[in-house]
């Protein structure tokens, strides 16, 4: 049925009973949604109850890879992992790399479905089409770097890949993320999720390989990409050596880069202690997900005490941001201490140090004290009480069990006014870009339908000042709307479905973006897909994810900011003044619901749905 880059099964595995099935990919999924991200939106909208409990049994886990997977496409070792979010009630999808998403096309699937609850702790062994259940009792406790090694151990096979979670899922800690090797997914809450079924791990093997439709046309269009990327003035001459972290001295630059809980954006210099070169001092080597020639995971090893000899892999720039910038913390080998610890715990790295800062904000303003964070002294810049809070977050010890699962929960346990510091976007903490200096990746954070993404519709255009589809002023306001449905849309589209590394795409094919994505779908899987018809499964994901969302209870009050974005300007720096007013984001939100043919209220029409082939998701929300 399929000639090239699918498998063309899915992997049905029902927990409660132990039972497993095999059920055929349909051509028109593959089609209209292409894979990844795709794939889990649109299972997860079709069996799964917008209105369920994300820690109960009608949740589902969804793994999905796409068509360039497991073939010789570079950057495509991508795959998406799906469920209703126990963080934020919303579409909890999260991209993960590393080899775990080529194993699973080598295992034989391109979806794999788990659904209803174990009685006891279990992990899956999948091997060429076989499932076993297999008891955790062993591994629950563990964590994640020591539960894969014990599994491949047990299993007698080193190349056997492992998707698991730590101690914060087992405790299901609302910021608890999946862990595989020492890739996430993280950012929803998924390893929540996972712990609720009592799942410790997925190990899977399998030698099937790829079949590739159209071997000549295949050829030239990854031939193109490569090229691409050769020519990139940033891919392997900084990129592929320095990774993401680069982005701190890029965003301090523009006088975004978040500092004390976004109260002192602009105030200080980063780059000097935690930028780009002082990081590098700490470089061990690098490596790469599977089918990956760029390679730029940096492993870094802490140099100073108390953190001598801990190693990790990063930290990206998110995580400087986010154990770094947002808490005040300019020890980067207190940054490397506390990213690997949220790896073990299997905590999400991001919302841990978001969370942190929250924390140490209220701390600072007297709203906690000492008998609230169990004698630890929570003010910006305590590098060592920031190391110790995470292991408490990921144990649910102390303060930390109030902090496991995200700002927004805490803040309405805390009180006291604490709300107005709580950084999030329906529920999830802000990643790590101060959007009152680039508007358009503001309204990416306010209508990502996951909650504050940076990656769900980042603005290249205001960070990275390429011109594409068009250059833009990123102060201004007008205009931001449908440039936010393209960036969302493209981003879908050509990373989050097929699935590809964006960073990869952003820095080497974005003028032909849509192009080259059409190329290597005719090659890798003979669908025949125009550009304009790439784009629109973008357009097509994010309509549907906004369905399943609006049928969850979400409405246009949750496409918001938080308040300190909204009132207090940016304090010092090249974007001092700078704020995004409820005025501007009522006015890019109008902008935005027309470009995307929606009500004012932010839902898709009837007319809009029938377009884009989805008149079922019109008609599960009773539209006319």
């Amino acid at each position: 049925m399929y000639s090239g880059g699918y498998t063309g099964k899915v992997l049905r595995v029902d927990l409660t009973h132990q039972t497993f099935s095999e059920e055929e990919l349909p051509a028109e999924t593959a089609r209209d949604f292409i894979g990844g991200a795709g794939f889990t939106i649109k299972y997860l909208f079709d069996e799964v109850p917008a209105d369920c409990d994300p820690l109960g049994p009608l949740n589902k886990l969804i793994y999905a890879c796409g068509p360039f997977t497991g073939t010789r496409i570079p950057c495509a070792s991508r795959m998406a992992v799906n469920a209703k979010s126990p963080l934020t009630g919303a579409v909890g999808v999260a991209m993960t790399g590393g080899h775990f998403p080529v194993e699973l096309k080598r295992a034989g699937y391109d979806v794999l479905i788990v659904e209803g609850v174990a009685e006891k702790p279990t992990y899956l062994w999948i091997k060429n089409g076989q499932v076993h259940f297999r008891s955790a009792k062993d591994l629950w406790g563990l964590a994640t770097s020591d539960c894969q090694q014990v599994i491949k151990d047990e299993l007698k096979d080193q190349n056997i890949r492992v998707s698991c979670i730590g101690p914060a899922g087992e405790k299901l800690a609302r910021l608890a993320c999946i862990v595989n090797e020492r890739r996430v997914a993280g950012r929803r809450g998924l390893g929540a999720v996972m712990g609720s079924k009592n799942l410790k791990a997925i190990a899977l093997r399998g030698d099937q390989q790829m079949a590739i439709a159209d071997q000549e046309v295949f050829k030239a269009a990854r031939k193109r990409m490569l090229d691409a990327m050769k020519n990139s003035p940033v891919l392997y001459s900084e990129f592929a050596h320095v990774g993401t972290s680069g982005n701190v001295d890029n965003c301090t630059a523009l006088g975004i880069f978040p500092a004390k809980n976004w109260t002192a954006t602009g105030a200080y210099d980063y780059p000097e202690k935690i930028g780009m070169d002082a990081v590098a001092t700490r470089g061990v080597g690098r490596t790469a997900c599977a089918e990956c020639p760029v390679a730029c995971s940096q492993m870094r090893l802490a140099q100073t005490a108390p953190y001598t000899g801990i190693m990790t892999e990063g930290p990206e720039y998110e995580t400087l941001y986010s154990f770094g910038g947002v808490t005040g913390v300019d020890n980067p080998d207190a940054i490397i201490a506390a990213d690997r610890a949220a790896d073990e715990f299997g905590l999400d790295s991001m919302s841990t140090g978001v969370t942190i800062a929250f924390a140490m904000e209220l701390f600072e303003r007297g709203i906690l004290t000492t008998d609230d964070t169990d004698g630890l002294d929570l003010r910006f810049g305590n590098h060592e009480a920031m190391v110790k809070l995470v292991g408490m977050m990921g144990e649910r010890e102390g303060l930390g069990d109030l902090l496991a699962d995200g700002v927004k929960l805490a803040a309405e346990k805390i009180g006291k006014g604490s709300e107005k510091y709580a950084l999030h976007v329906k529920g999830l903490e802000l990643p790590a870009y101060d959007v009152r200096g680039a508007k358009a990746h503001g309204l990416g954070y306010a209508t990502s339908y996951t909650g504050a993404d940076h990656n769900k519709g980042y603005a290249i255009q205001e960070i990275f000042g390429l011109p594409f589809p068009y250059p833009v002023d990123r102060f201004a306001v007008e205009g931001k709307g449908a440039l936010t449905m393209w960036n969302q849309d493209a981003r879908t589209a050509v990373g989050d479905c097929p699935t590809m590394c964006i960073f990869m795409l952003d820095t080497s094919v974005a003028p032909f973006l849509f192009e080259n994505t059409a190329d290597l779908m005719r090659g890798t899987t003979g669908l025949d897909l125009s550009p304009d018809d790439v784009q629109c499964v973008g357009e097509r994901v994010n309509n549907l994810a906004k369905v399943f969302n609006t049928l969850a209870g979400l409405t246009r009050a949750d496409d918001d900011l938080p308040e300190r974005v909204k009132t207090e300007p940016i304090p010092e720096g090249p974007a001092k003044g700078q704020r995004l007013t409820q005025a501007d984001l009522d006015q890019m939100l109008d902008e935005y619901y027309e470009a995307r043919g929606w009500t004012p209220d932010g839902v898709p029409t009837r007319a809009k749905l029938e377009e884009l082939r989805l008149g079922v998701a019109a008609d599960k929300l009773g539209l006319v």
